[in-house]
């Protein structure tokens, strides 16, 4: 199973290549590599996230190109994608603990989808994203979470539509937590911004994702600096 962490370059050059150097060496993070690496965002989540099928995910994910906005600004932060494929909200319930050793300053948490393709109950799948929230919240308390809201098309029946979109909107008011009210806003249904599937945002579709993201994460790490 592919759970790939891609570390992209920080403000810290040395903290960065000691959080490098311990994750290849399979290790876990030594404290003064923590202590010396910028403040982190996690981006959790599926395909969306992990880039899949971009030519190259790790300079044109969405999390990638925020990275690049991160650095264009002089930010101490460092982007760590914590992108799965296919991954569903069970699915990253089930991952959690383990991404959450990467110690994130916020979380952006991108999960459903995949939920929703598969008619998963929305009540299920709220509660299992309640449930990673706050697994974030009772090991980190002061981190802050950054949700990413998905729609599901009309053609899977309008209340079916309707209850999956209020997920995202309930789970963001309830925890007092950021919303992205639709990650794909401008770019879903629109072939010239998605690969051939119509799902996947290529590369022009990633950069507008990012864009909409940085509306919402830039004022948060910018504050936070």
């Amino acid at each position: 199973m592919d759970t790939r962490l891609k570390l992209r370059d920080g403000a810290h050059r040395l903290g960065r290549a000691a959080l490098m150097l311990a994750l290849l060496l399979g290790g876990a993070v030594a404290s003064t590599a923590q202590d010396l690496a910028a403040r982190r965002i996690v981006f959790f989540g599926d395909s969306l996230t992990a880039g899949y099928g971009l030519p190259d995910p790790d300079t044109q994910s969405y999390p990638a190109r925020i990275q690049g906005k991160i650095d264009a600004g002089h930010l101490p932060w460092l982007v760590v994608n914590a992108g799965l494929s296919g991954e569903t909200s069970a699915g990253g319930l089930r991952r959690i603990d383990w991404v959450l050793n990467q110690r994130p300053d916020v979380f952006f948490l991108e999960l459903g989808a995949n939920d929703g393709l598969r008619g998963t109950s929305p009540e299920v799948t709220k509660k299992n994203l309640q449930a990673i929230i706050d697994h974030v919240r009772a090991k980190y308390p002061g981190t802050e979470i950054v949700l990413a809201g998905m729609r599901m098309p009309s053609n899977m029946g309008a209340d079916y539509a309707d209850s999956f979109r209020a997920i995202f909107q309930d789970l963001a008011k309830e925890n007092k937590a950021l919303l992205v009210p639709f990650l794909l806003d401008g770019v879903a249904k629109n072939p010239e911004l998605n690969q051939a599937d119509g799902i996947h945002p290529n590369p022009a579709g990633a950069a507008i994702v990012a864009d909409g993201v940085w509306k919402v994460v830039g004022p948060l790490l910018a504050e936070a600096h």
